[in-house]
């Protein structure tokens, strides 16, 4: 490895010592990156690809679901069924988007919100 580099290329070192640095030939070869690419972080570009691909996360699979159980919701049990649901949802969803459990008092109020 020569010392007049200015960065480490550890990658691209292994890719020279196994002679495939520079013969890539499957799709996108030769053609500029998307626009807006560079423009975002790593973990926004995984976001997009994620998003494009179809991929929801499981914490959002699980709202739309208790979304779905709200709108018909009447009885205690049912609630119980909900908080239960609603306490998994908190453990696997971003802190500020957690949810507070619901009583047959509020539900018509959590209609609204969920």
């Amino acid at each position: 490895m020569a010392m007049d580099r200015k960065h480490n290329d550890l990658i691209g070192d292994m890719l020279e010592q196994s002679g495939e640095k520079d013969n890539y030939s499957g799709p996108g070869k030769g053609k500029p990156l998307p626009k807006g690419y560079t423009e975002r972080d790593v973990y926004q570009n995984f976001q997009k690809v994620a998003k494009d691909a179809g991929y929801l996360p499981d914490w959002l699979r699980m709202q739309k679901e208790i979304a779905a159980l709200l709108q018909t919701c009447e009885t205690e049990e049912e609630l119980d069924v909900i908080n239960e649901k609603i306490r998994k949802h908190n453990r696997k969803c971003p802190s500020q988007l957690q949810k507070n459990l619901i009583s047959l008092e509020n539900v018509a109020k959590a209609r609204e919100l969920w």
